[in-house]
């Protein structure tokens, strides 16, 4: 992967954490940078982000505290998107991160081309959110 894809995922990632641009703003990001979606990995604190050749480019992460819990709460992580979508002054991406492993989500994918992201857990239960229109 070439040296500008990889600062722009690094960017957004930093992003993330800092709170410094919203999801909707990532995504139109790594959207325009040529990236079909990305992985994030609770259980090994990274992320990786996929183009369309087949390309990935894999990023350590924050480490968000507490570990992720045995049962998958699919009401509770659709709960956390809810939260996350306000973007009220009480939400971070770092807290919605702790809250999601603490309600058994080991992890997401974002798909671009599906318009969707897919919560899962520990045994792959799974939640689906699909983007706003």
């Amino acid at each position: 992967m070439d040296a500008e894809r990889i600062s722009i995922a690094e960017t957004c990632l930093r992003a993330a954490h800092d709170g410094s641009l919203s999801f909707p703003e990532i995504v139109g990001k790594l959207i325009a940078a040529g990236f079909e979606g990305y992985t994030v990995d609770y259980r090994r604190n990274s992320q990786t982000y996929y183009l369309a050749d087949g390309d990935s480019v894999t990023m350590d992460m924050q480490p968000p505290a507490g570990s992720v819990a045995a049962a998958f709460d699919a009401t509770e992580v659709e709960r956390l998107v809810r939260w996350a979508q306000t973007n009220t002054a009480d939400y971070s991406y770092v807290a919605f991160c702790e809250k999601a492993k603490a309600a058994g989500c080991a992890g997401y994918l974002v798909s671009f081309l599906g318009r969707r992201v897919v919560y899962f857990g520990r045994t792959a239960e799974t939640h689906v959110e699909h983007f706003p229109k």
